[in-house]
This record gives structure tokens, sequence and C-alpha cells, in this order.
């Protein structure tokens, strides 16, 4: 209740804290499941950020002030959520196959450039690719493409 009430006085201009990017923008529930993936192993460390900045702001062809507000709001929306499935239902509906392996993969990304592969970021992208409706095999392949690609950047 009280969420619908800071919602609808954010409609009217009475939230100050009101957010660029809305519930229901896929490029949120994009940007929450990335961050989500930096942060699952308990610390998120410089080298994570700026990627998922640039990540964003390529992906979606945003300024560097509008992409600090899409990173704030997805930090917040990841730590609002009870789970994942309010972010991947939201993406499964909106984007094409295609769109949602590009997600998965940039999570990929992000969690190999802090130099390792954490269990639990593992298990992040396990969970998401399943609820995105993409198979074992394309999250394996996936996984397999960004670490070559990582190999050959380091």
């Amino acid at each position: 209740m009280f969420k619908a009430l800071r919602n609808l006085l954010a409609d009217f201009g009475g939230d100050s804290q009101t957010r660029h990017f809305r519930e229901d923008d896929h490029r949120l529930a994009a940007a929450a499941l990335l961050y989500h993936v930096i942060a699952v192993d308990g610390s998120v460390d410089e080298s994570e950020r700026v990627r998922l900045h640039g990540l964003l702001k390529s992906l979606y062809a945003l300024d560097d002030e509008e992409t600090d507000e899409l990173v704030r709001d997805a930090e917040t929306a990841d730590q609002e959520a009870v789970d994942l499935y309010r972010f991947t239902s939201l993406l499964k509906d909106r984007l094409e196959l295609a769109e949602r392996e590009r997600v998965v993969a940039m999570m990929w990304d992000l969690v190999y450039r802090d130099g390792e592969l954490h269990e639990f970021e593992d298990n992040a992208i396990w969970r998401v690719a399943d609820l995105l409706g993409i198979s074992n095999r394309d999250r394996i392949r996936l996984k397999q493409d960004v670490r070559s690609q990582a190999v050959k950047d380091a």
C-alpha cells in the first residue's frame, strides 16, 4: 500500500526521489539484473561499475547523466526486489530471444571483469537465463564465448 501511495505521489511530482526509469521500462529490468550479478558476490568493485556503465550507455545509446541515473535506479530496484522474476518476466515479454541472450552475455562479461567467477554469480546467471527462456546449451555457449573474449582482451 505504501508503494502505491509513493508511486501516486511521484506521478504528481511530490516525490523528490522519483526514478527516471519507470518500473515497467525494460532498460531498468535489464540494468537491475546486470547490477544484481555484480553485487551477488558481496562486493562491487570499481572495474565492474565502470564496465556496467559502459555496457548500458552503449546498449541504450544514453549520455553519461542518463546512464548514471539508470545505474542508480537499477541498484535501488535490485535492493528492493524480493526475487528476479519481476525483471525477467518483463524482459521475456518485451525482448526477442537474441536480445535476452545479449543480456545474459553482458552478465557473463561483468562477472569476468574482476578476474574470477564466484559460484553465486554463476548460479545467478543460471537462474536468470532459465527465467528468460534461454536453454542451458545457449547459456553455456554464451559463457564460453565471453570467457574466450575476456582471455583475448587480457
